[in-house]
């Protein structure tokens, strides 16, 4: 299976992120937005394998929005508002997990599958 999917983790409570939303874009474009669901996930790929080249992709996630509607008093402007991950796919025929495990006031990802 081919493609690219992400999955966020709220590790300030213990649960998946639902209601994150999020980007990819390439070169500057957007190519796919989406919304955690319940489970910190996106509904589909945000790409399936024919769509996936290639190339530097970056996805930003708008975690600092996901804090503050769970109520968590954040200054302004948040030490961290967007996470932006920058990646880089080598092979399309591969299958791409982009997780990110974040809190208000930081932030981890890896390669996952």
């Amino acid at each position: 299976m081919s493609g690219l999917t992400t999955h966020v983790l709220d590790t300030m409570h213990g649960q998946p992120a639902a209601g994150v939303a999020l980007r990819l874009s390439r070169d500057g474009q957007v190519l796919a937005s989406a919304v955690t669901n319940l489970d910190g996930r996106c509904d589909r790929p945000l790409l399936d394998g024919a769509a996936l080249t290639p190339g530097v992709y970056r996805l930003e996630f708008e975690v600092g929005e996901y804090f503050r509607d769970l109520g968590v008093a954040l200054p302004r402007p948040a030490f961290l508002e967007t996470v932006a991950i920058d990646f880089g796919v080598a092979d399309a025929n591969a299958h791409y997990h982009v997780p990110l495990l974040v809190s208000p006031y930081a932030y981890s990802t890896y390669r996952g599958s």
